[in-house]
């Protein structure tokens, strides 16, 4: 690990002022910005530590929604009383990524600005265009079963790693953001992340200095909310595919839906076009599938991935039949 200096910001507007420096990085839990400085891929200077800014609450608001600080943990923010009851969804899907430990170190800010990586980002040997822009992308006709069917591009074809974000994606959440200059916004999250293009490195559109202050959630949709991975092992372990659906139904019939996918591309996927094939359809198998097939119609696989392809559809359709059971 190369030598870097360290401060604790007193405020959220001191944090912002002492991360616009060249070099520095905001560090919270750590449990991805550490990893790679230890391997000298994040070669930060300076880190901002804003572990302890006032910004881990969950607050109800008065449209319906929610407030998530950006410093609540991720098995604070699963355990919450509001969360399980209202959005049990994204519950679902932080109890389903890393392990116990690691939630209960890592920040819901930081789960969302963690790097999208795969194994040829770690090997420093490899070459790798999120690393070294312009150096190729080791993943493309290298062992790629991991990698992404949908959004890819010839620079990059790496996974989002994020199980909290694909539920977040079909929650409609907005992301609050505090600038260097003092400025806040809000970002859709559906905007806040970036397809890979050729400039794989640059992930998310925020701007430098900019810090997640935290995540806004609607009023909570109608319907039944699920949360499926499917993994190579039952923990400590990214998704192969991974669906979050929300299902409404009125006698047999799909009245809302929505669909988001992980696992399956550079950020959290939704599917409209799936859901457009569900809404206003029977909630039959026949009517899944098809939505399934409409889901993965422009997917592509790179050869060890080709499997994929199927197993999200079938886990789409596995998961839509449970909500619609007990919508």
């Amino acid at each position: 690990m190369r030598a870097f200096t360290y401060e604790r910001a007193s405020d959220p507007r001191a944090a912002v002022a002492a991360a616009s420096r060249p070099g520095a990085k905001f560090i919270s839990g750590g449990t991805n910005l550490l990893d790679l400085m230890k391997l000298e891929i994040e070669r930060p200077t300076h880190l901002v530590d804003i572990s302890r800014l006032p910004l881990a609450t969950i607050d109800d608001l008065r449209d319906g929604g929610l407030r998530i600080g950006a410093q609540a943990t991720n098995s604070d923010t699963a355990a919450n009383a509001q969360v399980r009851t209202r959005y049990p969804l994204l519950s679902q899907a932080l109890v389903s990524g890393a392990s116990g430990q690691l939630r209960n170190k890592a920040s819901v800010g930081g789960n969302l600005v963690q790097r999208t990586r795969c194994p040829y980002f770690y090997d420093t040997a490899a070459a790798c265009n999120k690393r070294n822009p312009g150096s190729g992308c080791s993943a493309i006709g290298g062992v790629n079963r991991i990698h992404a069917i949908l959004g890819a591009s010839e620079a990059c074809i790496a996974v989002h790693p994020s199980d909290m974000a694909v539920a977040m994606i079909v929650l409609d959440a907005q992301i609050e953001l505090l600038g260097a200059s003092g400025s806040t916004r809000r970002v859709a999250i559906g905007d806040f992340y970036r397809l890979p293009g050729d400039t794989p490195h640059i992930e998310t559109n925020l701007e430098p200095g900019e810090m997640i202050t935290g995540v806004v959630l609607p009023r909570a949709p109608a319907g039944r909310q699920l949360y499926r991975k499917v993994r190579d092992r039952a923990s400590y372990e990214f998704a192969l595919v991974s669906v979050a659906v929300i299902v409404a139904t009125e006698r047999g019939i799909v009245t809302a839906a929505r669909v988001g996918f992980g696992g399956v591309a550079h950020k959290p996927w939704r599917s409209g076009e799936a859901e457009a094939a569900l809404e206003g359809r029977p909630a039959t198998m026949p009517t899944f599938r098809e939505a399934a097939e409409v889901a993965m119609s422009q997917a592509q696989g790179r050869g060890h991935n080709d499997f994929k392809i199927e197993l999200a559809k079938r886990t789409l359709c596995r998961t839509l039949a449970n909500a619609a059971q007990g919508s």
